[in-house]
């Protein structure tokens, strides 16, 4: 009996087997330790993107865009020189262009001098006013004279023609003789004649007086044209004078000038591109968003901008503005639901990012049409 209790107990107690149980839990510990820390890894990402995306909302359907102005000429000529070349960055008011300006000198020097003799016509007409005022003045005088010695000469005819009255009455009573009344009478028809006479001068300075004014106001007119002739000519010289500076064309604002489609020599038409200046100082990017995006999307709000050329450069934004309809609506062809079958899909809003921050050795290589990838800051 003694000997089966030490068999029983040597067997259970035999250290192989304990070794060998030991190596059988080992790998079922070790693929729970190893699940679970992958289950955390995994918990902790997936809380982490969440975390992170709480708060913005990014697209990667977005571009770098800038203003493109096609560079025109807005006079025609002959290209006498050309001081740019091909994706040359400039700066606003470089001269790009120079058209032969002989023909634009003239028109200027033929405005100059036509100016010249509109302003002579404006002081001839001036001075003849001048005169003709005064003429109006002393007519009106000479008139007013005439108008004084009418009364005069009215009372005087009065009283002749009272004495003539008493001097015939007289003459029939025997009290005057033949000689005294003839002697009143002739100074009654002196006086009478002598108020015709001034009558029909008053007649006539009052006339010369009208015609003096009239001839005043005549002059006047002719003033009113000659400066309405200063302006014209004033205002043929300025053109010319544009037409002038307008064969040099000059660059729009600060920029990179490609495309480049002139040569000496060549023959400038009205309106023809010669070159795109595109405007390095004022970018942005549109960028589309889903419309499921823009709940929490509002203007001024940051923005981290990636262009895919630059991975490593830190560029910031803010956004600027939605766009007034979905791009769909934009299209030449837009949707149109009520013909057809309806499928429903999700529609992008253009979104304007106006770029605020970006280093300065990428001044000039912020080209538009960039891919760029935004992440808006909604909180």
């Amino acid at each position: 009996m003694e000997n089966k209790q030490e068999q029983s107990t040597t067997k259970h107690t035999n250290p192989m087997e304990e070794t060998i149980s030991e190596n059988k839990s080992a790998p079922k510990n070790k693929k729970i330790i190893i699940l679970g820390t992958v289950a955390s890894v995994i918990i902790i990402i997936v809380l982490y993107v969440w975390i992170s995306a709480m708060g913005h909302e990014k697209t990667d359907n977005a571009q770098i865009d800038a203003m493109i102005t096609p560079v025109r000429s807005i006079v025609q000529g002959f290209v006498t020189k050309v001081n740019f070349t091909d994706n040359q960055m400039v700066k606003k008011g470089d001269i790009l262009i120079e058209i032969d300006s002989k023909d634009y000198i003239a028109k200027v020097t033929q405005a100059e001098a036509a100016l010249e003799s509109a302003k002579a016509q404006l002081d001839i007409a001036k001075s003849g006013a001048t005169t003709a005022d005064l003429n109006a003045s002393a007519s009106s005088l000479n008139s007013q004279a005439a108008k004084d010695n009418i009364a005069s000469a009215q009372a005087r005819y009065t009283k002749n023609e009272k004495e003539m009255s008493r001097s015939e009455k007289m003459l029939k009573d025997g009290a005057a003789t033949q000689q005294q009344f003839e002697s009143t009478k002739a100074e009654f028809e002196t006086a009478k004649a002598q108020l015709d006479m001034l009558k029909k001068q008053y007649e006539a300075s009052t006339s010369q007086a009208s015609g003096a004014q009239s001839q005043a106001v005549g002059q006047k007119s002719q003033i009113i044209l000659a400066q309405a002739m200063v302006k014209q000519r004033e205002a043929e010289l300025q053109l010319a004078q544009t037409q002038l500076d307008n064969t040099l064309v000059k660059a729009p604002f600060d920029g990179i000038i490609s495309k480049k489609s002139i040569e000496i020599g060549q023959y400038l038409q009205v309106g023809v591109p010669v070159c795109s200046a595109v405007d390095y100082t004022n970018l942005w990017v549109s960028a589309n968003f889903k419309e499921t995006q823009i709940e929490e999307m509002r203007p001024n709000q940051e923005v981290d901008i990636k262009i895919d050329a630059f991975p490593k450069a830190h560029i910031v934004g803010k956004l600027q503005s939605f766009g007034g309809a979905t791009g769909a609506k934009f299209s030449l062809l837009p949707p149109d639901n009520a013909t057809g079958n309806f499928v429903k899909i999700t529609q992008r809003v253009p979104v304007r990012i106006m770029i605020t921050e970006y280093p300065k050795e990428l001044t000039g290589l912020l080209l538009p049409g960039l891919s760029a990838v935004v992440d808006i800051h909604t909180k």
